[in-house]
C-alpha cells in the first residue's frame, strides 16, 4: 500500500526540477516529510561566498535527514563569474545565478540568503577582498543573517585560518563568519538592527573541512581528527525513492551557467565538520546534540507537540485529511506561543501542511503576465477542496490595494469554485526588477538602503491574494502570490511570475559602438510598448563634441509587446573620446529611460531586469588588416559582435563543418573561451585548425580552464603549452611590453602603456607558464606582491602561419568597450600581413 505514494513523490521531485515556475503538488510522502520537519525545532546555516560553492549533500541531509531548517548564506551572487549558458554577464549573470541557487534549494529543501558584497571576480587574498567588499558593511550582513535566520549551528565552506590558499573571497566569507559567531550576540554591534530583530548565539560553528584542504587524502587520513564529527550523507530516503547523494547532484546540477551539470551518486559518502567553537557533541553522528530540538524547546510549545507527535506516529498515508481538525487546532494553540520565531516559521510550516493534507488549490492568475501602474488587472480565483474537510472560503483580498470579495462559499469535495477579481494598480507601485541593482553601488558592494531587504534572494511580490479559510469556525489566512498561468501548444501548462512594468522602454541594438574614423553612424534604438496605444517622442541624449542628425523622433506603437525601431545618426569628434549616449522616451507627459532585460532558461523562472538604458560610444583612431574572421564560439561571449564594430566581417563557424581546407577563406580564426572545455568536436577538428595555420593563417586561442578537458586536448597548441591557473586580478595593475620590437605590438597599432588603461574586473586568468622556445611571450604582468608572468599573450610562427593563445579577458574587455583592447585584438588578427599591407601599397 505505501509504495504507491513514494512512487507518485519520485515522479513529482523529477517533475518538479523541470518546471520551475509551477507551484509543488503534495502526495502523502511529501507531506509525512513536512510534519517530520515540523516536529524538528533546529536550525543550521551553511555559509560560502559564492553560488555553487554550497555543499548541496550537506544541506539536503540536514534537511531531509535531520529535518533541520536549513539555510544557505552566499555572500556573493556570482557576478564576477562566467556563463556557459547564455550571454548573461556580470549583474545579469548575478540574477541568473541567484534564480539557479533558488532552483537547487527547491530541490535540496534549504532556503536562500545573501549579503550584499558584489563578485568583483578572482580575489587572491581576503585583505583584498574585504577592502573592495567594505568589510563593515558586508560582516553587518552576516550578522543580520544570523540574527534573523538564528542558527544553532554554522558550518563555513572554507577555512579562516588559511589565507592566500584559495580564492580571497572563499577565506573572507569564513573570517566573517568566525566574527560574526559571536557579534550576533553584542547588542553593541549593529545596534540599528535590533530595531527590527534580536540578538542571537549560535551553538557550534564548524568548518567543513576533507582531504582537498590538507593536500591528498594519505594526509587527511593521518590528521588529527579529535575536532572532528563525520556524517554519512549518503543515506538513502525510502519515503522519496531517492538518496540523499541523489538529491545533491539534481541539486547543484541546477547551476547550469557554471557547467556543474552532473550525474547522479549513491553510496555512503562521508563529510566532516571541524568544530572552531562550542562544545563537541558526544555523539559525533549528531550535530544538535544537547540543543533541545523538540517543541518543549518554546513556552508554550509542548501543548502543540501533544498534538503533532501522535500524527507524525499514527500518519494515514491513505487520508492525510484524517489529520487537519488536529492540524488546525495545532495551529490555533501556536498563535499563543511566546517565541516569536518559532511562532513565525511554525506557523507557515503548518499552514502549508493544512492546504497539503485537504487538498486544497488556491490560486490567483492574472490574465496577463504584466501590467504597468494605474492599469486594471483581472485576476482569476481558483479555490478546490479535494477532501471531506468542511471548509469555507470567506473572502480574498489583494494586498495591498484592500481590494477584495467576499465569497462565503463552502468548498464541497473535488467542487472547483473560480471566481473573477479586478484591481488597479496603485501609481506609486515599483517596477518589477532586482531590489540589489535599483541603485548604484561601489565595484564591491550593492547598495541596498531598506534594511528589510538585505539578504532576500528576490524582491518581494508587488501584489498578493490573501485567501480566508474557515475550518470547522476557525479562519486562517493563506497568502499566495499573483502569478501568471498559461498554456503553450509545444510546452503545456506553463507559470511566470507576474509583474509590473513600465509603459515602455527602450534599448540600444549595440550597446558599444566603436567609431574606428570620423564617419557617422546608425544608432539603432528599439523602443518596446508594455501598453497598448502609446505615442510618444524619444530623445538622445549625447556629450559635448559629439552631433546627432536630429534630437527628437516621434513614436507610436498600437499594441503591447510590440516593438518599433527609430534610428539616429550620430557624428562623433574629431580625436579619440570615450562617452555615453542614451535615450529619454516621452509620453503624455511621463519619461521613461530604463531598458527592460528578460533572462529566460527553462531551469529558472523568467526574470525581468530594468536598468539604465544607455551605450558607451568611443571614438577611436584604429587600423586592421584583413577583413573576413571565422569565429567559433565557446562558453558564451559577445567577442563576435565586438569586432564587427570596427570593421570585421565575422563569420560564425561550426564545429562539427570544419574539414581539411574549409578554413583557407578566413584571414584569421578566433577560438571562444573555454572552448576546449565545452565544445567535445573540437578533439577531432584541432588538426584541421593547425593545418590552416600552418598554411599561412592566424589562430587566435582564447582562454580555456586548465584540466578540465578530455586528453585528446592535451595538445591544444602546435609545441608544447602548459595551462596553469595562474591569472592577474588586478585591473589596474601595471604591464609591461617585453617584446617591443614584436609586430603584435606595432602593427598595425602601437600598442603602448596607455591601451591598458580603463580595463576591467581583472587583466586575465589561465595564463600558461611553460611554453616551447618557439613561442614569443608578449606582455608581463603581476598583482600586488607578486611575481611577474609572462603567460597572458603568447606567439609562435608555424609553417607560413601564426598561432596565438591568449588568456586577457578580452571577453570583458571588448563589450566594454575598452580601446586599448580593440587594438590589441585588431594586431593579433593582423599578424603576418604587414608584409601584404606594403606590396599593397608598393603597387597603389
Amino acid at each position: 500500500m505505501r509504495r504507491i505514494p513514494v512512487f507518485c513523490a519520485f515522479l513529482l521531485f523529477i517533475a518538479h526540477i523541470s518546471v520551475a515556475q509551477a507551484p509543488k503538488k503534495y502526495t502523502s510522502s511529501d507531506i509525512y516529510h513536512s510534519l517530520q520537519k515540523l516536529n524538528f525545532l533546529g536550525t543550521a546555516l551553511y555559509i560560502a561566498a559564492h553560488p555553487d560553492d554550497e555543499n548541496t549533500r550537506l544541506i539536503s541531509y540536514f534537511s531531509n535527514d535531520v529535518h533541520a531548517r536549513t539555510g544557505y548564506l552566499s555572500l556573493t551572487r556570482g557576478d564576477g563569474g562566467q556563463n556557459m549558458i547564455g550571454p548573461e554577464l556580470r549583474e545579469l549573470l548575478g540574477v541568473l545565478r541567484t534564480e539557479e541557487l533558488l532552483a537547487a534549494r527547491r530541490i535540496d529543501g534549504g532556503e536562500q540568503f545573501f549579503t550584499r558584497a558584489n563578485d568583483f571576480g578572482y580575489s587572491k587574498n581576503p585583505d583584498e577582498t574585504l577592502k573592495i567588499w567594505d568589510k563593515n558593511e558586508v560582516l553587518g550582513d552576516v550578522v543580520w543573517a544570523i540574527r534573523n535566520f538564528k542558527p544553532d549551528v554554522i558550518i563555513n565552506r572554507f577555512d579562516h585560518r588559511s589565507p592566500g590558499s584559495t580564492h580571497g573571497h572563499h577565506t573572507s566569507s569564513a573570517m566573517l563568519s568566525v566574527e560574526a559567531f559571536d557579534l550576533a550576540n553584542d547588542p553593541k554591534a549593529y545596534p540599528e538592527q535590533l530595531g527590527l530583530t534580536q540578538v542571537w548565539q549560535p551553538k557550534r560553528l564548524y568548518f567543513n573541512t576533507s582531504w582537498w584542504f590538507y593536500g591528498s587524502q594519505e594526509k587527511f587520513d593521518q590528521a588529527d581528527k579529535s575536532q572532528m564529527q563525520r556524517l554519512d550523507t549518503g543515506v538513502y530516503f525510502p519515503l522519496m525513492g531517492i538518496s540523499n547523494n541523489e538529491i545533491a547532484s539534481l541539486a547543484s546540477s541546477q547551476h547550469l551557467s557554471q557547467g556543474f551539470g552532473r550525474m547522479a551518486t549513491r553510496g555512503t559518502e562521508n563529510e566532516y565538520l571541524e568544530l572552531l567553537k562550542g562544545n563537541m557533541p558526544k555523539d559525533t553522528a549528531n550535530i544538535f546534540e544537547g540543543i533541545d530540538t523538540s517543541w518543549s524547546r518554546i513556552e508554550g510549545g509542548k501543548a502543540v507537540g501533544e498534538i503533532l507527535y501522535p500524527i507524525e506516529k499514527n500518519f494515514d498515508f491513505i487520508d492525510p485529511s484524517k489529520h487537519i481538525p488536529d492540524l488546525v487546532k495545532a495551529y490555533q494553540i501556536l498563535q499563543n506561543v511566546g517565541d516569536p520565531y518559532w511562532k513565525s516559521v511554525k506557523s507557515k510550516q503548518l499552514k502549508q501542511l493544512i492546504l497539503a493534507s485537504a487538498g486544497l488549490f488556491i490560486e490567483a492568475s492574472s490574465e496577463e503576465s504584466f501590467s504597468n501602474p494605474g492599469q486594471l488587472v483581472k485576476v482569476n480565483i481558483e479555490a478546490l477542496n479535494r477532501s471531506d474537510s468542511n471548509i469555507i472560503l470567506k473572502s480574498v483580498e489583494i494586498a495591498p490595494t484592500q481590494t477584495a470579495l467576499n465569497a462565503e462559499l463552502p468548498l464541497k469535495n473535488n467542487e472547483k469554485q473560480v471566481l473573477e477579481l479586478a484591481f488597479e494598480v496603485p501609481e506609486n507601485t515599483g517596477y518589477t526588477s532586482p531590489y540589489w541593482l535599483n541603485k548604484k553601488g561601489t565595484l564591491g558592494t550593492y547598495r541596498v538602503d531598506d534594511l528589510q531587504l538585505i539578504g532576500k534572494p528576490e524582491t518581494p511580490r508587488a501584489f498578493m491574494a490573501h485567501f480566508v479559510l474557515d475550518f470547522n469556525g476557525y479562519s486562517i489566512g493563506f497568502d499566495e502570490p499573483i502569478v501568471y498561468h498559461f498554456a503553450k501548444p509545444d510546452k503545456g501548462e506553463l507559470y511566470e511570475p507576474f509583474e509590473i512594468l513600465p509603459e515602455a522602454t527602450a534599448s540600444f541594438k549595440d550597446p558599444v559602438l566603436i567609431f574606428a574614423d570620423d564617419k557617422p553612424k546608425e544608432i539603432t534604438i528599439n523602443i518596446k510598448a508594455q501598453k497598448d496605444s502609446i505615442k510618444g517622442d524619444i530623445q538622445l541624449c549625447f556629450s559635448k563634441g559629439w552631433r546627432v542628425d536630429q534630437e527628437t523622433l516621434p513614436f507610436e506603437i498600437a499594441k503591447r509587446g510590440d516593438q518599433k525601431t527609430v534610428v539616429f545618426k550620430l557624428w562623433p569628434p574629431e580625436g579619440e573620446d570615450e562617452s555615453y549616449i542614451s535615450p529619454i522616451l516621452k509620453i503624455h507627459g511621463k519619461e521613461f529611460t530604463q531598458e527592460l532585460v528578460t533572462i529566460a532558461h527553462e531551469h529558472i523562472p523568467t526574470q525581468s531586469v530594468l536598468r539604465p538604458s544607455e551605450a558607451k560610444v568611443v571614438r577611436l583612431n584604429i587600423q586592421k588588416a584583413g577583413n573576413d574572421i571565422g569565429y567559433i564560439v565557446g562558453a558564451g561571449d559577445e567577442v563576435p559582435q565586438s569586432l564587427e564594430q570596427i570593421g570585421y566581417t565575422v563569420h560564425i563557424i561550426d564545429p562539427n563543418s570544419i574539414s581539411q581546407g574549409s578554413l583557407g577563406k578566413y584571414d584569421a580564426v578566433v577560438v571562444g573561451i573555454r572552448a576546449y572545455n565545452v565544445i567535445d568536436a573540437l578533439r577531432f577538428k584541432q588538426l584541421f585548425l593547425l593545418d590552416y595555420v600552418k598554411n599561412g593563417g592566424n589562430l587566435v586561442i582564447q582562454y580555456n580552464t586548465a584540466g578540465r578537458w578530455a586528453e585528446q586536448f592535451e595538445d591544444i597548441a602546435p609545441y608544447p603549452l602548459t595551462i596553469s591557473r595562474d591569472r592577474v586580478t588586478d585591473e589596474n595593475s601595471e604591464v609591461e611590453i617585453v617584446a617591443k620590437n614584436h609586430s603584435l605590438v606595432n602593427f598595425p597599432n602601437k600598442i603602448t602603456m596607455h591601451d591598458f588603461e580603463g580595463w576591467v574586473q581583472e587583466r586575465g586568468l589561465y595564463y600558461p607558464n611553460q611554453w616551447d622556445p618557439k613561442f614569443t611571450p608578449i606582455l608581463s604582468m603581476k598583482d600586488p606582491g607578486e611575481t611577474a608572468t609572462e603567460g597572458s599573450l603568447l606567439v609562435a610562427p608555424y609553417g607560413k602561419g601564426y598561432y596565438i593563445y591568449t588568456g586577457l579577458s578580452f571577453f570583458r574587455e571588448l563589450p566594454e568597450g575598452v580601446p586599448g583592447a580593440y587594438k590589441l585584438f585588431a594586431n593579433m588578427l593582423s599578424i603576418g600581413k604587414e608584409k601584404v599591407e606594403s606590396k599593397n601599397n608598393v603597387k597603389g
